[in-house]
């Protein structure tokens, strides 16, 4: 999945990525099965705010939920999560290194702006950096 996938075929809702984000980062350190409650607190949200996400997000087949709550990401739903982890980092790294924004700022307004830069933008950004030696894996 390209940007322009993403934001041509299933794009979410800003919550819905944001959601799905906080999943991806959270199977990355924890293993494959994320619990609800570490996404509630991830987010700062409540854990009926995360059921209801999740509802949308396994309609949307991004993810899917055992019998005990754990929640893991379908193959489309890591793909899709991966490409906004990626412009986050990006978007983080460009306003870090080369605006001098403070970290706790850049980070939250990489959280902003991951959801509304069009794909060319960010496919953009991503070649800017990598042009600077600055690699944004994938």
């Amino acid at each position: 999945m390209s940007f322009t996938e993403r934001q041509d075929d299933h794009a979410l809702s800003r919550a819905g990525e944001d959601y799905l984000e906080a999943i991806y980062r959270i199977s990355l350190q924890e293993g494959a099965s994320v619990r609800s409650v570490d996404v509630a607190e991830q987010l700062g949200v409540s854990k009926a705010s995360v059921n209801k996400a999740l509802s949308t997000l396994k309609e949307a087949g991004m993810v899917e939920q055992s019998r005990y709550g754990r929640v893991t990401l379908t193959a489309e739903g890591e793909r899709y999560a991966a490409l906004v982890w990626r412009a986050h980092r990006a978007l983080r790294m460009f306003l870090e290194r080369d605006l001098g924004v403070a970290s706790e700022t850049a980070d939250a307004e990489a959280c902003l702006m991951e959801h509304v830069l069009s794909a060319d933008t960010m496919e953009r950004l991503i070649g800017y950096l990598e042009r600077q030696g600055i690699a944004i894996p994938e």
